[in-house]
């Protein structure tokens, strides 16, 4: 993936245009989601079968993205970046929320790109907590886009219609993409997009 040019972010610091780094985006969250395998995707435990653990997934999801990262690009990736005690947050009722990962310029609140949340199918039960998070951040912090990651054996139509279902019950109508990421060494795919 070719690097954003410095004549394209000096574009974007100082005229406000807008790049399209959707397409790139949704490349390193596919070359990314096929590079997870399954030492990572589940989590053998001592004395058991093994286990989704998110963090664990999201960490190595992390790395691999890292590694496809478009050099130079204009966005940084972060992991979980705690949120607490920020000041602007706060008074936008967002502090204390913990995003999985997040594609910004840190230090600025006119440079948010994508909020992205991980959840492990069988989990499928904190929808409404992830759904608002996404939600809140795209309305009132401006993140342009609001991503839902699923990923498990069960990361299908039905678990897409779950969610689906949790966000007409919550009232949302906030654009938010469903990718499902249903087995390791796979490319997870954009599903479908609530709105």
């Amino acid at each position: 993936m070719a690097g954003y040019s410095l004549l394209i972010r000096i574009l974007i610091k100082y005229t406000g245009t807008e790049v399209n780094f959707m397409e790139e985006l949704d490349d390193v969250l596919r070359a990314a989601t096929a590079a997870v395998n399954q030492t990572y995707f589940t989590l053998s435990i001592a004395g058991g079968e093994a286990v989704f653990r998110e963090r664990v997934y999201c960490y190595e999801l992390y790395h691999q993205m890292r590694a496809v990262w478009p050099e130079g690009c204009y966005y940084m990736l972060t992991g979980e970046v705690d949120k607490r005690a920020h000041p602007i947050l706060k008074e936008l009722e967002a502090d204390g929320k913990q995003p999985d990962l997040l594609v910004h310029r840190p230090g600025s609140m006119d440079d948010n790109f994508a909020i992205i949340e991980v959840k492990h199918s069988p989990a499928i039960g904190g929808i409404q907590k992830d759904l608002h998070t996404l939600d809140l951040f795209v309305r009132k912090v401006r993140y342009k886009r609001a991503i839902y990651l699923v990923y498990g054996y069960y990361g299908t139509d039905e678990t897409a219609s779950k969610i689906t279902t949790a966000a007409k019950e919550a009232g949302s109508t906030t654009p938010i993409e469903i990718w499902l990421h249903p087995a390791p060494g796979e490319s997870a795919v954009m599903h479908s997009k609530l709105a």
